[in-house]
């Protein structure tokens, strides 16, 4: 499992991160953590550990892990997210899935067998409504569509040109791999409670920027 790297954006996460990369020591995985050089606190709580860091240039989610996603030059990569709400139990499987099968493998909250401690009504409804959207406006066959546990092969992830710095980029993966014909599939996973800090998602701001994004795609391709 030495050809796959974690993309783990992360701000502001001096509580968590140290708790995740303890919990990865047993898979061996590359580790790229995506921060801003003025997030100090986070840099110290990590230094101990086998990781590589990279200051992040701009600003936003997509952002960081746009970087990450260039950096990273093993066969596979995984997103993964710095705050312990994701199960690192399911990277077997995605793995395995994406070397037979796939060029990319989604996680699921609301397939058969997944779920979340994680979700609240407003979330649950607005991840509802954009998948609909997805599956209407690009016929995407995912369930989760602003979740973002994805492995896929690097190669891939490169050939999407993703541009968008924001919480956006959750729905221009899926659109990019949906226009560029590439092979998917998702699968139920259990999002558990982040260990500590915040949602770093507003869910009425960031939800108009995604709207509009979905939107603009639509209309303009």
């Amino acid at each position: 499992m030495n050809d796959c790297t974690l993309i783990i954006p992360a701000k502001y996460e001096s509580e968590s991160l140290p708790k995740v990369l303890e919990e990865l020591e047993n898979y061996k995985f590359q580790k790229i953590i995506i921060l801003e050089e003025k997030d100090t606190e986070t840099i110290r709580s990590i230094k101990n550990y086998n990781c590589k860091i990279i200051f992040q240039s701009g600003k936003g989610y997509g952002n960081a892990l746009i970087e990450g996603i260039n950096t990273a030059d093993t066969k596979h990569l995984c997103i993964f997210n710095a705050d312990g709400s994701f199960d690192p139990k399911y990277l077997d499987k995605m793995l395995s899935l994406c070397e037979e099968s796939y060029e990319f493998i989604f996680c699921s909250r609301y397939l058969k067998e997944g779920g979340s401690e994680d979700d609240t009504i407003i979330t649950l409804i607005g991840n509802y409504i954009f998948s609909k959207l997805g599956r209407i406006f690009f016929s995407l066959k995912t369930s989760d569509i602003l979740y973002t546990y994805i492995l896929g092969k690097t190669n891939s992830f490169k050939s999407l040109n993703l541009k968008s710095n924001d919480f956006s980029l959750c729905v221009e993966i899926p659109i990019n791999i949906k226009k560029k014909g590439l092979s998917y599939t998702d699968i139920p996973s259990y999002e558990r409670k982040r260990i500590a800090g915040f949602k770093k998602v507003n869910a009425f701001r960031d939800g108009f920027k995604i709207l509009v994004y979905m939107l603009r795609r639509f209309i303009f391709g």
